[in-house]
């Protein structure tokens, strides 16, 4: 048997995962006054590179001392820090602590990096019994997992909600579920009333849209914010505002858009679109923005931080959120209405319009991701970046102003051309605005709060 004044050593070793990105060792030993976090913060005592585990959180997991048994032999704990992708031990996730064993693996994520738990002897002078010859070790530790894991089975195992019901809404998408389901039942019930069951489909497509882009932003904003935002916009649509627009835009300055009818060179056509629709429509739309921007700073923390622009992200959600008033307002009011009408007088089947209409309704709202929603939300990015860097506010916000403005320009003077044009354009002004998202994200003041890495893995 082993000495009484033997001495364990405690140690992590990395078993599975890049050794080039946790430097030249990939063992680690445990101090017995301290604990040892792992996770990609540079302030943890085993730091994992960012890029390369994104399965892996700030703060993932900690490895504490317990306390001390008779023969010197410390009794260490695995604790996971509230993951997003979890910590698990031999296969299984847990949650909160569990005590470690010689030979326990460790992972952090289902797939990400894993480490061995053991314990390095110092030993008096022993015999060796074969008892001792019995137990478990790193290198017998398939062997040891199925001896130790237990045949019965936990309540909560028979009924998971018990026990990962508070994570449904944080990490399983509950919301989103429930909406999804919602909108298939209004979806059902406005079978035959085509008007309605346009709105209930366009507004779903819509959610789907929109929730894509706030996940990669991963900033908190309260939803009636963004639906307020949404709904001012489409108010200015009905107001005066927008013949005051169309008569500067269109009337004053060289924005009178085309008719089919009109022969124009491209440089005309880009010329008016630039003036009639690109600085005309992204001026309305930034208007909530603003606006948004200027209620904030009159209020008191934290509704000032909930409501208004202090960072380039705010300034994408509430401009996305903009344009997807616009769009749901103009397909609904303008396009899908125009083409039901001309299709069923072309072909006197109403059945037929009303196809079409659907049919054109799909791509406006599900393509505004790389439409208004990317024009408004670049150019949200530079009002957002413009209130970090006051002392060049004007500068930021007139190369956001006009570039957005030239990126709308050519989207609709290449859809009137070619149609390959128009996928280069649609493709170039999505990549613009998910740059801006990434650069906004690691310009955000709160970047150690942001929850966007949970959609390409965790915080």
């Amino acid at each position: 048997m082993t000495g009484k004044n033997a001495r364990h050593n405690a140690f992590l070793r990395l078993v599975s995962g890049n050794t080039a990105a946790f430097g030249s060792e990939s063992r680690y030993a445990l101090h017995a006054s301290k604990e040892m976090v792992i996770g990609r913060d540079p302030s943890c005592q085993i730091v994992l590179d960012a890029m390369t585990y994104r399965m892996v959180s700030r703060r993932h997991a900690a490895v504490r001392p317990l306390s001390s048994s008779p023969d010197n032999k410390f009794t260490w704990v695995i604790c996971d820090l509230n993951s997003a992708n979890g910590t698990y031990l031999n296969g299984e996730r847990f949650y909160g602590c569990q005590e470690l064993q010689s030979g326990d693996r460790i992972a952090l994520g289902s797939d990400g990096p894993q480490f061995i738990f053991e314990y390095d002897l110092i030993p008096q002078p022993t015999m060796m019994t074969k008892q001792n010859a019995s137990l478990p070790s790193a290198a017998n530790y398939q062997n040891h997992t199925q001896i130790k894991q237990p045949d019965s089975v936990s309540f909560t195992q028979l009924f998971p909600i018990i026990s990962t019901g508070k994570d449904l809404t944080s990490k399983a998408y509950l919301v989103p579920g429930i909406l999804t389901v919602v909108f298939v039942v209004l979806m059902f019930a406005t079978v035959g009333r085509p008007q309605a069951n346009q709105v209930i489909v366009a507004s779903y497509i819509a959610f789907v849209v929109y929730y894509f882009v706030y996940q990669l932003c991963g900033k908190q904003k309260p939803w009636w914010v963004l639906v307020g935002t949404a709904l001012t916009t489409a108010l200015i649509l009905l107001s005066p505002v927008l013949e005051l627009f169309i008569f500067v835009f269109r009337g004053i300055l060289p924005g009178n858009l085309p008719s089919p009818q009109d022969s124009t060179t491209l440089t005309e056509l880009l010329v008016r679109m630039f003036f009639g629709a690109g600085l005309m429509e992204e001026l309305l739309k930034a208007l909530p923005v603003l606006g948004a921007f200027v209620i904030g700073r009159q209020l008191p923390s934290p509704w000032r931080e909930r409501i208004g622009v202090w960072e380039p992200l705010d300034g994408i959600l509430l401009g996305t959120a903009s344009a997807l008033g616009f769009t749901l307002l103009e397909t609904l009011g303008q396009y899908v209405p125009d083409i039901t009408q001309n299709v069923s007088q072309q072909v006197g089947i109403g059945a037929a319009g009303q196809l079409a209409g659907l049919q054109l309704l799909i791509p406006r709202v599900l393509g505004s991701v790389a439409g208004h929603m990317a024009y408004s939300g670049y150019l949200g990015y530079f009002i957002g970046l413009a209130v970090l860097k006051p002392s060049q506010s004007w500068q930021i916000l007139s190369i956001g102003y006009l570039s957005a403005s030239a990126l709308h320009a050519l989207w609709n003077a290449t859809g009137s051309i070619n149609a390959l044009l128009l996928v280069i354009v649609g493709v170039l002004s999505y990549a613009v605005l998910m740059a801006a998202i990434l650069k906004a994200r690691a310009l955000s003041p709160t970047r150690s709060q942001n929850f966007a890495t949970r959609f390409l893995g965790p915080k």
